[in-house]
């Protein structure tokens, strides 16, 4: 049990790495199941929220390079409970144009709260709770 557990969050980690390094679309589809759904909650940048499966998310990682100039995961604090890694995470990016009042070039930060979950190593649900500085 212990090494599944460390196993999901390696891959976590990667994970998010991967998306530090830019990579997009089928790239990080590596990374999910073919079922995966992401329900990104209402918060400054989509007051509607969004929910997600597979081609949604490749195409958001597509459009998100566009926007994104580059961008940083901070792990503040993980539990590991079952097959689902929850993190605390303070997530920082340079932006490629002007979002309210920060510049193209500029920075925006948020503290995320995320529960990812896992079948088979693959992400199969993610929950992603945001709470962004004012921009």
């Amino acid at each position: 049990m212990a090494t599944e557990k460390q196993d999901i969050l390696t891959i976590t980690k990667n994970y998010l790495q991967a998306i530090e390094e830019g990579k997009t679309a089928d790239e990080l589809a590596v990374y999910y199941s073919e079922s995966v759904e992401q329900v990104e909650y209402p918060n400054l940048l989509i007051p509607n929220g969004a929910k997600r499966n597979l081609n949604d998310l490749k195409e958001a990682s597509l459009r998100g390079k566009k926007v994104l100039i580059s961008q940083i995961y901070d792990i503040q604090k993980y539990y590991v409970v079952g097959d689902t890694v929850i993190l605390e995470t303070i997530w920082t990016a340079k932006i490629a144009l002007t979002i309210g009042k920060t510049p193209s070039g500029g920075q925006i930060k948020a503290y995320f709260a995320q529960f990812i979950e896992f079948e088979d190593g693959k992400i199969v649900r993610q929950r992603t709770y945001d709470c962004f500085e004012p921009f």
